[in-house]
């Protein structure tokens, strides 16, 4: 039994550019699906956050028109994790070399505090450095953004990997107002950005960084991220 890391985001709103508050938090599926399967699988899961924050649900995940009429038994799972784990791990406090791989789930939260968050940066890079399996869906490779070396660079620079894309953003209605675009930043830091057809399962290996597109993209990315484990 290996032990895998789920970092989530800390925020519950999104700045928007015209001063209005987006209300996010974690989207169930992308947290419920890789766990329940992580699990399964025979593995010890933690979770962590900024300052142990618990970041509360998005509600959007829990609205079936949107997230699917499987959406509820996703938050069900979710919830049920997270209340019987009790506070997420510190980032501060977290040594990656205990951990066989990190997971880094989506809602918008992570181009809120993940991008910037030095905490996840220094972990990030010694993850990189040790081979550990890294593994990010929809929005959670805004944390991949935060692996800035001490000579400025970006870790991730290079590297083949799939993200929410600029038009699902769109056909969201979040792109407009959003201080960002996530395909678009990673690719203007030297990603590889590889999108599929929106809102289909689309998932990218490169080494040992194995990203995922969107929500439906969370149960693939956890089946190869356990195969990448052996």
């Amino acid at each position: 039994m290996s032990k895998i890391l789920i970092i989530m985001s800390a925020a519950d709103t999104w700045e928007r550019t015209d001063g209005s508050s987006y209300p996010t938090g974690y989207w169930a599926e992308e947290l419920a699906a890789p766990h329940q399967k992580f699990v399964e699988a025979g593995h010890q899961v933690d979770f962590a956050s900024p300052g142990g924050v618990l970041q509360p649900l998005d509600r959007h995940s829990a609205d079936p028109e949107i997230a699917g009429a499987d959406c509820a038994r996703h938050v069900e799972h979710a919830s049920t994790a997270l209340r019987e784990f009790g506070s997420p791990l510190p980032l501060h406090e977290i040594d990656i070399s205990g951990y066989a791989a990190v997971l880094l789930p989506g809602g918008h939260g992570p181009v809120v505090d993940l991008h910037q968050d030095a905490e996840l940066g220094r972990l990030l890079i010694r993850a990189d450095e040790l081979g550990k399996i890294i593994g990010a869906v929809c929005h959670g490779p805004a944390g991949l953004l935060s692996a800035i070396d001490p000579a400025g660079g970006w870790r991730f620079a290079g590297r083949r990997m799939a993200a929410f894309t600029d038009e699902e953003e769109q056909l969201f209605g979040t792109a407009e107002g959003a201080p960002w675009l996530l395909a678009s930043r990673l690719r203007e830091r030297g990603a590889k950005h590889e999108g599929g057809p929106a809102y289909e399962a689309h998932t990218v290996r490169d080494g040992n960084l194995l990203t995922g597109q969107n929500p439906a993209s969370s149960g693939p990315l956890a089946d190869a991220m356990l195969d990448a484990l052996g």
